[in-house]
């Protein structure tokens, strides 16, 4: 990377970080270091809990994701309004009306305490585990570009977040997350702005996105009902909408976010912006990939994304094969470039039989192309089994070094290095808050000072964040890191989500039957992730979320039901 380069990252992202330190100096009490003051306008709460869920996995996983499977991932987020739109008549008034720090506090009182630190705990499993994705997944990606050793970028970002979550709490988490939104948002709007330059000159705008509606990347939506298919607009609109309540509304790192609103409608107007705001970003972001799958139909792409397991073959009896396969799929790739124009040409005249004749010509291309990736693939593991060689995640930081031009390169690194801070400096302040809120000053360590409890909350932020970068250090990569999240995440919100139902809309259902009805429903969803996973059966894990959640409400509903007349409900 030029000087240049360097300058613009590290200066973007320690100006953020000293913004955030300075602006939060002064926190001194433990409500201000979990919840703030409570003064946050709504664009700030907003922007918060839309920095919370783009992590730096977002914005180098969705592009990748685009480019080998286009738009379809979209429909994945159609269920979010639905859900902002829920939590804001239903639930955030909950919240403030009882005052409370965590969304587990008001399980107790429904309820009773096991109840309420079970689904803490749950809690802290899932967002644990992600917290130490969310530092894994770009340091992997990081380590290999920058040339930096993949422990030295994870500790890197960690110890950066630590520092300023320790320093300010929520306060500086949510003060950072606004700035880092904005540079997030402008990168990646500046990215697509070049890639639509970097066009060949008689390829415009319109030519690009006809190109790739011909190649199948602009399908977005599909109303098939496959329980096996990923992303559909059932999956989206029924599981999706079910993950993004849990999420949303009972998951502590955006509970917290918006907790933090000067008033109730300032955090529901925070709260329907990410909304709003949401979908046309994730949009904006595939489509970002899209443009980067046209871009190579006319520039040379390699043949393996991932350089550091090409780098595996060099020097190696395998080399040679290696450069036959990149010699080969050289030539395909002037193929591909011919068909490009040819359909693109007879897309302008309206030629359908031309169109549909470079469109199947096309389709053998690509059929070839990806032949000779998986025979790299075969290489590269011949050389070493434990590689990991799924590379998707590496297309669009291929882009970026490859082809943007200086100091472009530094503001897209510092994009994804700052998605990488705002997703985990939340996720360490809210795992830190409900450690002491529900558990520590619940259960363990009863009526000490203040002052106590804002240290303790000092000193499991610390804690978490070990914990964060040693799963991160041990962690192993995913096929693709964007849904690792969201994988983890099925595993455990459906649950959590059932608990606080029962909770809201069936007050006949005591403590003792939701208690059971959560762990009998988090185990049936674990077994059918294990079968699914095994190949046993056929789910796609975003049902998981809706499976887990009805579970809990029918166990919870027929543990009460069966349960003798005259008995303690708790």
């Amino acid at each position: 990377m030029n000087i240049i380069d360097w300058i613009v990252m590290l200066g973007t992202l320690l100006g953020i970080v000293a913004y955030g330190v300075w602006k939060t100096r002064n926190v001194s009490s433990v409500q201000s270091y979990l919840l703030g003051d409570r003064d946050l306008p709504w664009w700030t709460i907003g922007l918060s809990i839309m920095a919370t869920q783009a992590s730096a996995i977002t914005f180098l996983s969705t592009p990748g994701q685009a480019y080998e499977d286009g738009m379809r991932f979209a429909q994945f987020y159609f269920g979010l309004p639905v859900a902002m739109v829920i939590l804001a008549i239903f639930v955030i008034p909950i919240y403030y009306r009882l005052k409370v720090y965590t969304a587990y506090e008001y399980l107790e009182g429904r309820f009773d305490l096991r109840t309420r630190t079970l689904t803490a705990i749950l809690f802290l499993l899932q967002r644990g585990l992600a917290a130490g994705i969310t530092i894994y997944a770009p340091a992997i990606i990081l380590s290999s570009i920058l040339g930096w050793g993949l422990n030295i970028t994870i500790f890197f970002i960690g110890l950066v977040v630590i520092f300023y979550t320790v320093m300010g709490g929520t306060r500086a988490v949510s003060v950072t997350q606004k700035q880092q939104m904005i540079v997030i948002l402008g990168g990646m709007f500046i990215a697509a702005i070049i890639l639509v330059y970097k066009l060949p000159a008689n390829v415009s705008f319109g030519d690009a996105v006809g190109l790739a509606g011909k190649l199948g990347k602009l399908k977005v939506v599909d109303f098939s009902f496959d329980l096996n298919n990923r992303y559909t607009f059932w999956s989206g609109m029924l599981g999706g909408v079910f993950l993004f309540l849990s999420y949303f509304g009972t998951d502590q790192s955006q509970v917290q976010r918006y907790l933090s609103g000067k008033s109730l409608t300032e955090s529901r107007l925070g709260l329907l912006f990410n909304g709003l705001l949401k979908v046309p970003m994730q949009f904006l972001v595939l489509f970002v990939g899209i443009l980067v799958f046209v871009f190579f139909q006319f520039n040379t792409r390699p043949v393996h994304f991932n350089n550091a397991n090409v780098a595996k073959l060099i020097g190696t009896p395998l080399e040679a094969d290696y450069r036959e396969y990149e010699e080969a799929y050289n030539l395909v790739q002037e193929e591909e470039r011919a068909l490009a124009e040819q359909i693109i040409a007879a897309n302008r005249i309206g030629d359908e039989a031309a169109l549909e004749a470079a469109r199947a010509a096309s389709i053998e291309v690509t059929a070839k192309a990806k032949n000779i990736r998986q025979s790299v693939e075969e290489l590269i593991l011949q050389q070493d089994p434990n590689s990991k060689t799924k590379d998707t995640d590496y297309v669009f930081i291929s882009f970026v070094t490859t082809f943007l031009p200086v100091g472009l390169i530094g503001l897209l690194l510092a994009v994804i290095f700052s998605a990488a801070m705002s997703s985990t400096s939340s996720e360490l302040n809210a795992l830190a808050t409900t450690t002491v809120i529900d558990i520590y000053r619940r259960s363990l360590v009863k009526n000490k000072s203040d002052r106590h409890y804002l240290q303790a909350s000092k000193l499991f932020t610390i804690l978490w964040g070990v914990v964060a970068l040693l799963f991160a250090v041990v962690a192993d990569l995913f096929e693709n890191l964007i849904q690792a999240v969201n994988i983890i995440g099925s595993l455990f919100y459906g649950a959590i989500l059932g608990v606080f139902l029962v909770a809201f809309f069936m007050k006949k259902i005591g403590g003792r039957a939701v208690f059971w009805g959560a762990i009998l429903g988090e185990i049936v969803v674990v077994t059918i992730f294990l079968l699914d996973y095994y190949e046993h059966v056929n789910i796609a894990y975003l049902w998981l979320n809706l499976i887990g959640c009805a579970l809990v409400m029918l166990f919870s509903w027929i543990l009460e039901t069966i349960r003798p007349q005259g008995a303690a409900a708790v």
